[in-house]
Order: structure tokens, then sequence, then C-alpha cells
């Protein structure tokens, strides 16, 4: 049996503070990238950007999270942004290019790039057996 490649996810330094106020768990983000990974995405809104739910600690989805998500399938996932459904509806069109254009970007990185804003604090590996912030 061959093994998928483990997709390697991560949280800017706006989400992990976001996740962190909000009690979102690495645990939550992981099982939001298999999700996604299994193509049960919640919306894929085109350039490697998806919004996925994450559900509230202890609640399910609908009344959880939505995320934005820089996705490429079975590689990588950088959470990026996050707001409760309740707070904001949807994206406007700006927002939506900006996200866009970001994901374009950082879906561009090689490993050692990503690996270096890592080390610089501005992207955070989300691990089995991470600590949250």
């Amino acid at each position: 049996m061959v093994r998928m490649p483990k997709t390697r996810i991560y949280k800017n330094r706006w989400f992990a503070k976001y996740a962190s106020r909000e009690g979102i768990s690495d645990a939550a983000l992981m099982s939001a990238v298999e999700q996604a990974n299994s193509g049960l995405v919640d919306a894929d809104l085109g350039g490697g950007l998806i919004k996925q739910r994450v559900a509230r600690d202890g609640g399910g989805k609908s009344g959880g999270y939505r995320t934005l998500v820089f996705f490429r399938h079975e590689e990588m996932a950088v959470f990026a942004f996050g707001f409760a459904k309740s707070s904001k509806a949807n994206l406007n069109a700006v927002e939506l290019r900006v996200y866009k254009l970001a994901a374009k970007i950082v879906l561009a990185l090689t490993q050692a790039q990503l690996d270096t804003e890592v080390d610089e604090g501005r992207l955070f590996e989300v691990n089995d057996d991470a600590q949250d912030l």
C-alpha cells in the first residue's frame, strides 16, 4: 500500500492569534484539511483559495467558524483568515481578489521559503503534537 504524503498545514500569524483567542484547536484545523483533501470543500473560490468551515469546540460546523485557506490538494494548506458566520456573511469582490493574489504568492513558495517563514515567526506549522498558542 502506497502512503500519500502528509499535507503540510500552516497558519499565518494573524490566524494563529485568532485561533488562540477563539479556542480553535490545531486538531480542528487538521480535521478541516482532511475533509478538504477528501473532496469535502465548503467553497472553492478559485486560484488555490477555499472557504472551509471549522466547528466550534463542543459544537457543530454550522455555528462555527469560516476560514479562508490557501490550499493545494494533498500538499499544503495555509489558514489565512477566519470569522464567525454571525460576524461576516461573505467576502466582497476586493477582499476576494486580495486573498486570491495572496494564495497565488504563498502557494508558489518553496519548502525552504516556508521553513524560513516558520523560523521568522510569520507562519506556524500545525502538527498532531503541536501546542496551541
